[in-house]
């Protein structure tokens, strides 16, 4: 886990930041289209799954941190998407550095998450919406490849 702990809503902007981080949060569910499709979600448990009817904790918002990166936030649970050094994911209350993932956009227009802190592990669901570890996956198997659902209700 990330050593710096910090409450997001009292992060401090540095001056490299600008502009770039006061950006406009998203509010999305995203999809993956693999086995019979499900949405990413945010268990108030911090179990992060799968599910495949949209609801409330399949509400994310994602925001920037820096330049490429953001955090996905899960807008029922108030838990973060995070990534332990092994690769598994994991609801996290305080945001720290395991929170941060490059968000890819790739060739077939899905896009990937990478985790920042250690690289080379991205967020992926089974073709039965469990998580898969980080360190066993890639990038060009489908079962990284994400894409913004519309929001049909954006008051969980």
């Amino acid at each position: 886990m990330g050593a710096r702990s910090r409450s997001w809503d009292k992060r401090e902007l540095t001056d490299g930041d600008g502009e770039y981080l006061r950006g406009i949060k998203r509010i999305r569910r995203l999809y993956c289209n693999v086995g019979i499709g499900f949405h990413l979600q945010v268990l108030p448990n911090g179990k992060i799954t799968g599910v495949h009817s949209e609801n409330g904790y399949s509400l994310l918002e994602i925001s920037p941190v820096e330049r490429g990166v953001v955090t996905l936030f899960g807008v029922r649970s108030h838990l973060f998407i995070a990534m332990t050094e092994k690769g598994k994911l994991y609801g996290l209350r305080d945001y720290s550095d395991d929170c941060k993932f490059k968000e890819s956009l790739l060739d077939n227009n899905y896009t990937a998450y990478e985790s920042a802190a250690p690289p080379s592990m991205y967020i992926g669901l089974s073709k039965a919406g469990k998580t898969k570890k980080g360190n066993r996956i890639t990038p060009t198997i489908a079962m990284t490849h994400f894409f913004y659902k519309d929001v049909n209700d954006i008051n969980p």
